[in-house]
């Protein structure tokens, strides 16, 4: 069944799915002085290229506007004064705003370096990919995942490689300009496992300088121990990227990944980290969530809800993203999937989320552009979860007032 444009108007949630699946043209023309924004970067996240927007309801999104496939979109952004009017097939959808770009994206840390290739805004919290490519783009057999573009980003958009002290002067800039709560790290794979060796004086930095929430995005370490030393020092997010649940096709997407760690290490490690927050307990002073991420559009509907089962099941929290075929990878001639096809998926997210009490949402001032979060999948379910929602307010509430107590004690 065809989605409608009154549809897409009525739900904000259905309207970022369906920009994810089929981006927008970008009238340049139209635009007059008030640019993109925080201009079309590809950014060191592997799915990300577009432009960054706020749809109604107070979504986030990043529509992709460069690729092919976004060329022959019905969605086309116009100049509207401040904003942005979205048309589809001519007709109004609705009016969009840029995402602000902050001051300091055009100040440069005291060894010189612009800020904005440090660490960059994704939605609300602050990314930064701090060390070297990921090893799979520069062995001689390239054995990267083919949907990811993170070996073309690097030296374009991004620094090659950031100091401890050029990302915590980024850190404190976005805090103080951009109110950020969460700083997001995320590595490739390094020979030797290296990556958490890497990313802890940049954690234990931020956390006894600020108090902002941190998370970390790695392949799994063979020493799954490690995750309660990073849970001890204050990290409050892990997050595992295994993409593919149906492990022929896992092979086929992330070669790499196959060949050096296996589905079952992904999975071993997401058991193990979600384990290890129902062992210490919920805590909203010092939360620990566990992800598993994968990639929707690249393997059946039927598999992505089967993997969402399973992270559920295992009291881990699900990340979809939506397969965008990105200009020079490997998968750029690729279609994206069909919005029909991802809702069911998107449906699910948010219901298994409920169905098992998980904690999403909560914490204070996180919007997604890369991801429809599962507490905005609400709007594609009919189920009414009335007491999980009247939870999820009650530990909002509790864990924002918390959050900016520990935030106010670094400052003081």
């Amino acid at each position: 069944m065809a989605i409608s444009v009154a549809a897409v108007r009525e739900n904000p949630a259905l309207l970022k799915l369906d920009l994810y699946c089929k981006g927008a043209r970008l009238d340049m023309a139209s635009l007059g002085g008030g640019g993109t924004g925080r201009g079309l970067l590809r950014t060191r996240a592997g799915l990300g290229s577009g432009l960054e927007v706020v749809l109604p309801g107070g979504l986030w999104t990043n529509v992709p506007v460069l690729e092919a496939f976004a060329q022959r979109s019905p969605y086309e952004f116009q100049g509207d004064g401040d904003g942005l009017r979205l048309m589809r097939d001519g007709e109004y959808v609705t009016t969009v705003s840029l995402s602000p770009r902050p001051a300091w994206y055009d100040q440069a840390t005291s060894s010189g370096k612009p800020m904005m290739r440090v660490g960059t805004l994704q939605g609300t919290y602050l990314g930064v990919y701090p060390a070297k490519v990921c090893d799979y783009w520069v062995t001689p057999e390239k054995t990267n995942c083919h949907f990811c573009s993170v070996g073309l980003n690097l030296g374009v958009d991004d620094a090659t490689e950031k100091s401890v002290e050029e990302v915590i002067e980024v850190v404190h800039a976005a805090r103080d300009g951009s109110g950020i709560t969460y700083v997001d790290f995320n590595t490739g794979h390094y020979e030797g496992d290296t990556y958490l060796d890497i990313l802890e004086p940049y954690i234990r930095r931020i956390k006894a300088e600020t108090g902002l929430l941190v998370g970390v995005q790695t392949p799994p370490h063979h020493d799954l121990s490690r995750y309660d030393a990073l849970k001890a020092m204050g990290v409050n997010r892990v997050s595992f990227c295994f993409e593919i649940f149906d492990r022929e096709r896992f092979r086929e997407v992330c070669p790499g990944k196959d060949a050096q760690y296996g589905l079952d290490r992904y999975l071993d490690a997401i058991r193990y980290c979600a384990e290890l927050g129902r062992r210490s307990g919920l805590s909203l002073s010092d939360p620990w969530v566990t992800n598993g991420e994968i990639v929707a559009g690249l393997e059946s509907p039927e598999s992505s809800i089967a993997a969402i089962n399973w992270i559920t099941d295992a009291g881990a929290i699900p990340t979809v993203c939506v397969f965008r075929p990105l200009r020079g990878t490997d998968y750029e001639s690729l279609e994206p999937p069909e919005t029909e096809a991802m809702i069911p998926v998107f449906r699910r997210l948010y219901d298994a989320c409920m169905e098992h009490g998980l904690p999403i949402g909560c914490a204070p001032n996180i919007h997604v552009s890369l991801v429809l979060l599962p507490e905005e999948c609400a709007a594609f379910s009919d189920r009414p979860f009335r007491w999980q929602r009247a939870k999820l307010a009650v530990m909002r509430r509790v864990f924002l007032a918390l959050h900016h107590r520990a935030v106010q004690a670094r400052e003081h």
